[in-house]
């Protein structure tokens, strides 16, 4: 998707009362005022959005269309140590993008479109806090080597979000003043607004890449493939710091070809100051057979791809959820192929962490 089209045309806005009463929820259905509101108890809980499969039918058409504006009601910053020391609390649920192998959508079932949470003093106010309780980092590691790093956009994609209100905005303004933490957020969307927000280096964006073949029936609704290889030196030059995420991997006839290639075109793509900043975390396919049964009914080709139980074994995740990843043996023999790959073509990449 190009971004000269529009990601969202809102025309329902499901409202619960009290995040209609704070200035970010009055911001927000100020920007949409074509569109109709419908009062709601809880965000979790809208029948014509969540949990009815039939909404599979409808999948893309609920996500460009249908905007949720609630209040979070629980905040906490849990521990990570992969991608990010902690999780911020969020301040977005769910994503206007489709992208076919997402785990999102199984936190609400279905579509699951974008939900924005209007007490972002409150979240803000409570990151605040927490950062300050955690002092200087003394013992630096793969994640950072001098900073505490919050992913502020686990449930959702940041550049979409910014679409719709100003909260990533908010954050951005806050991490930079916080000198021993920086934000963190992997995007699929390229958007420029961003670039007038002066992060001063205190946030990471982690641009998603893929073989733009395989991204072109995967990604949907997304940035392409080259634009998001464009904007990694504007964003550099803007004062973030700009880390890749070679995620997912997925396993087909041709995949390590089309992988090169991309690998290339990143080296291509980057300046030298932008490479020398660089870095990737490596993530192999995880799907869900939930997932599966819902892609069947509107996206079935992407299942070619993304479904191969002749490579794939059952794994319960850190959530208690059960998930279908390649098999064990099989995974670590793909996954050295693939970091070989990387060393060969783009040797000043560094790789935080693969799994």
């Amino acid at each position: 998707m190009s971004t000269s089209t529009p990601l969202l045309s809102p025309t329902r806005i499901y409202v619960e009362p009290a995040a209609a009463l704070l200035p970010r929820g009055r911001e927000v259905l100020d920007r949409f005022p074509d569109a109709d509101r419908v009062e709601v108890d809880s965000h979790w809980r809208i029948p014509e959005l969540h949990g009815d499969e039939a909404n599979a039918r409808r999948w893309v058409r609920i996500k460009r269309e249908a905007l949720v504006l609630g209040v979070k009601k629980s905040l906490s910053a849990r521990p990570n140590g992969r991608s990010a020391h902690f999780i911020a609390p969020s301040t977005a649920n769910g994503c206007a993008m489709a992208c076919a192998y997402c785990y999102v959508p199984r936190r609400k079932g279905y579509s699951n479109p974008i939900t924005v949470f209007a007490n972002i003093e409150q979240i803000t106010g409570y990151l605040a806090r927490h950062v300050a309780r955690q002092g200087p980092m003394t013992e630096p590691g793969q994640i950072d080597e001098r900073a505490w790093v919050y992913d502020i956009g686990e449930n959702s994609d940041c550049s979409a979000d910014a679409v719709v209100s100003d909260n990533v905005r908010d954050l951005v303004r806050l991490f930079r003043d916080l000198p021993t933490a920086k934000a963190s957020f992997a995007t699929k969307y390229v958007n420029r607004d961003l670039l007038e927000w002066d992060p001063r280096g205190r946030t990471r964006v982690r641009f998603s890449l893929m073989p733009e073949r395989t991204a072109k029936l995967l990604d949907i609704r997304t940035s392409p493939v080259p634009e998001r290889l464009a904007a990694l030196d504007d964003f550099h030059a803007a004062g973030y710091e700009v880390h890749v995420n070679l995620s997912p991997v997925v396993v087909y006839d041709g995949w390590l070809e089309d992988w090169r290639q991309l690998l290339e075109s990143l080296g291509d793509a980057a300046s030298s100051a932008t490479r020398d900043q660089l870095a990737a975390e490596v993530i192999m396919l995880t799907h869900n057979q939930p997932l599966h049964e819902v892609n069947l009914r509107w996206h079935p080709r992407a299942e070619d791809l993304l479904w191969r139980p002749d490579l794939q074994e059952a794994k319960r995740s850190e959530g208690g959820g059960v998930n279908v990843r390649y098999r064990r043996g099989l995974k670590r023999e793909l996954l050295d192929s693939f970091l070989a790959l990387v060393e060969a073509h783009a040797p000043y990449l560094r790789v935080r962490y693969a799994f």
